[in-house]
């Protein structure tokens, strides 16, 4: 039954990429895909191969991938992604040396697979369960783990008809899991080669914030004030941030980093502010004289977040809310939309005293209005957040004392 729904998703790709881009992409990446890996030499010596779902999995794997290439640059990474997403802002990393997409889950591709690249290790990040992959790896003897899990009882794993998913955790020689919880659950259903190391994306923020650059356009749009750095925001998050800057009179700057950057989602923020605003991108505006600055362009909002005292992560009025890790480990105290729950260090965050949750126009109001009068109270936040972003690294290290030959 789970070969044939494989087969049946494929063919549901299929039909869907003849009018979707991204399943077209999904489709286009794995043509020939068995030439273009065989046109390559995997060569002698030790090959890890790292497996992540799209990007933000692929995020809590770097840090991994990374560390070991450090302590063993000789040992050959190969990294697969599922999602288009992952795979095409990420198939020039050059800390692998062989990226591709992953070929579906079939027994014969798992088993040419495994066959070709002969790995001596294979991780898989967070929640990619493939059964013919992991029962072939297991077949082969090759130590396998899954990093920055995190398992939840509405999961199959803990359902009465979910035996080939208890199956496939057993494939594992060890889960490295987020929380005690999880920990818990799986001992519940006889799972014990388990470890609890933390979130490894903890550890990638502390990479891309050690690492930030100075952005001078930014630095003279602050001009030595306050700012408040609103991150990956979407429509229902701008609608209450700019009903608010159009009411302050207050000395606060604002940035504002879209989600989506479209000329015509820009052009919309742009004409609903009513205060002095610039783009990014605009090379004759004079930032310093201006109050709201809209961000459009991508690859600098993890950056960004250093010259801000109070930040808003968006997403939350949406599916769920964006990476709230970027903005904490600079030490500020960040705000998100209702839909944070699915989310273990937002539900941290919050409970430590770092993060705060608004519903609606009125409690941002109320919120903002306390931190920006109050700048110890915002402070105060600051240091929890980034007290509990330090706690929580150290996770890549575990791993990698399993990962190293």
């Amino acid at each position: 039954m789970y070969n044939l729904g494989i087969i049946a998703y494929r063919c549901a790709i299929g039909v869907a990429s003849l009018f979707n881009e991204k399943a077209a992409l999904w489709v286009k990446g794995r043509k020939g895909i068995w030439k273009r890996m065989a046109a390559v030499e995997r060569g002698k010596g030790r090959l890890v191969w790292f497996h992540a779902a799209s990007l933000g999995e692929f995020e809590q794997g770097r840090p991994v991938i990374e560390r070991l290439k450090e302590i063993e640059p000789h040992t050959k990474v190969l990294l697969t992604f599922f999602s288009p997403s992952g795979y095409e802002i990420r198939k020039n990393y050059q800390g692998a040396d062989y990226i591709y997409y992953l070929p579906i889950d079939t027994p014969s591709n798992a088993r040419h697979f495994v066959e070709m690249w002969k790995p001596d290790a294979a991780v898989f990040v967070k929640y990619e369960y493939w059964y013919n992959y992991l029962n072939e790896l297991h077949k082969h003897q090759v130590q396998t783990y899954l990093i920055s899990a995190i398992f939840r009882p509405e999961q199959p794993f803990f359902k009465k008809w979910g035996n080939l998913h208890r199956r496939m955790l057993g494939f594992f020689t060890r889960l490295f899991v987020q929380d005690e919880e999880s920990v818990k659950l799986l001992s519940t259903i006889g799972i014990t080669h388990v470890q609890q190391t933390g979130d490894t994306r903890f550890d990638r923020v502390k990479q891309i914030a050690d690492a930030a650059k100075r952005i001078e356009k930014v630095e003279a749009f602050c001009n030595d004030r306050r700012a408040v750095v609103c991150g990956s925001t979407w429509p229902g998050d701008e609608d209450i941030i700019l009903d608010y800057i159009n009411a302050q009179e207050g000395n606060y700057k604002w940035i504002i980093v879209p989600h989506e950057i479209g000329e015509s989602h820009i052009k919309d923020i742009l004409g609903k502010c009513r205060k002095s605003v610039a783009r990014y991108t605009d090379e004759t505006a004079d930032m310093t004289k201006c109050q709201v600055l809209v961000v459009d362009t991508i690859g600098v909002l993890s950056s960004i977040y250093r010259y801000g005292s109070i930040s808003y992560i968006g997403g939350g009025f949406g599916k769920g809310i964006h990476n709230t890790l970027e903005a904490a480990i600079y030490g500020i105290p960040v705000i998100f939309g209702p839909k944070y729950h699915k989310f273990k260090e937002a539900v941290d965050l919050i409970a430590c005293g770092g993060a705060f949750s608004i519903s609606d126009k009125e409690q941002f109001t109320s919120l903002m209005d306390s931190l920006i009068n109050s700048p110890a109270i915002a402070e105060a936040a600051g240091q929890s957040a980034l007290k509990f972003v330090n706690q929580q690294l150290g996770a890549t290290d575990v791993i990698i004392r399993q990962l190293v030959d």
